[in-house]
């Protein structure tokens, strides 16, 4: 006989897949652990008792979702005298109850710095904030009644629409104000979560972890003001050091290292051709010492999209590192004939 398992170790199971399998969790359990889905109902009932899990439906047609432990909102009138640290401390830390200390401090990074944000940046009246958790992750909601985030940044940084600006944003280091801001906040603050995305006006930034990429979509109701979305799960292992590190390269403990994903220079289903494009899409990369184009997405770029990039940016800032990954076979071939000799060194092992 192998070893009973134990409760802890089923009901984490339980709760781990509860979300992808609502109507067969208990087989699925019974299944993996070898054991009679009786023993596993025994484990949701208790669960379903302490309200960490919800029950739906009739015997035949039972559902289960994860219960909410916490679903929590506040409204908060802006000013100058709102501080961001003050509702960290007096609201929302009480709020997200026993998390890890790591945990707690990426939460009170991605809180403080998107209310900062609206309270500096948003000229709103309102901003709101909402708190649910699960057993599993906990999610949160800002959302300010302000100019938008991305018509901000079009107005003030002089882009061409808001579909630039959150090109501008993925790359790091944007900021409408130089003196008071580094530009690094929604840079650093997205990559600390399972799922960061803004949505304001007719666009929606966002990052998802497991797919370790940034996306720009388009929608189809505009978002009036700005909302940010965060999601981590309970459980996670990173830290916040551990993002700054890796944006830092090697002997530099500044934020000297960026990833770009090129598509989004992509309005639609145009093609990266053009050197306005390309002049688009590195700009402000000298102010990084290592900057990595991610070519995922990308089927093929045009002779004086490449050349901008490759020959004519790379000439005019020497010291500059550019590296790339995810190129097919075209792209490779484009990059080689615009680099010349540094045309292999460019690539690396980033051709697919």
């Amino acid at each position: 006989m192998g070893m009973r398992p134990s409760s802890t170790a089923m009901q984490q199971f339980i709760l781990e897949h509860v979300e992808a399998h609502p109507g067969d969790l208990v087989a699925l359990t019974a299944q993996t652990f070898g054991i009679s889905r009786q023993a596993v109902h025994r484990h949701v009932q208790r669960l379903v008792r302490e309200q960490v899990l919800q029950m739906h439906g009739t015997t035949r047609s039972r559902q289960y979702t994860l219960g909410l432990l916490v679903d929590w909102q506040q409204q908060y009138q802006l000013s100058a005298t709102l501080r961001e640290d003050r509702l960290w401390r007096d609201d929302i830390r009480p709020v997200l109850g026993d998390l890890p200390g790591n945990v707690l401090t990426l939460w009170q990074h991605g809180f403080t710095e998107m209310m900062n944000n609206a309270i500096e940046h948003s000229a709103g009246r309102q901003v709101v904030v909402h708190i649910t958790q699960t057993a599993i992750g906990t999610k949160m909601v800002i959302y300010d009644d302000g100019e938008g985030i991305f018509t901000k940044l079009t107005r003030e940084l002089g882009l061409e629409d808001e579909r630039h600006a959150v090109l501008e944003l993925a790359k790091g280091k944007v900021t409408t104000d130089p003196a008071h801001h580094t530009g690094e906040g929604i840079f650093f603050t997205s990559r600390m979560f399972d799922w960061f995305s803004i949505l304001s006006g007719n666009v929606a930034f966002a990052y998802r972890r497991d797919h370790a990429e940034d996306w720009i979509g388009a929608q189809p109701q505009p978002q009036q003001g700005t909302g940010v979305f965060m999601e981590l799960a309970n459980t996670t292992s990173w830290t916040t050091k551990d993002i700054f590190d890796q944006f830092a390269a090697e002997d530099d403990f500044a934020f000297s290292k960026t990833v770009v994903p090129v598509r989004l220079a992509q309005y639609g289903d145009e093609q990266l051709i053009s050197r306005s494009q390309a002049k688009r899409l590195v700009a402000g990369l000298d102010r990084f010492k290592v900057v990595l184009l991610n070519f995922e997405g990308v089927d093929m770029i045009g002779q004086a999209f490449a050349d901008e990039v490759f020959r004519v940016f790379l000439e005019a800032h020497p010291h500059l590192t550019l590296e790339v990954t995810h190129v097919n076979r075209a792209i490779a071939q484009m990059i080689r004939h615009a680099a010349g000799q540094r045309g292999d060194a460019l690539l690396g092992n980033g051709h697919n």
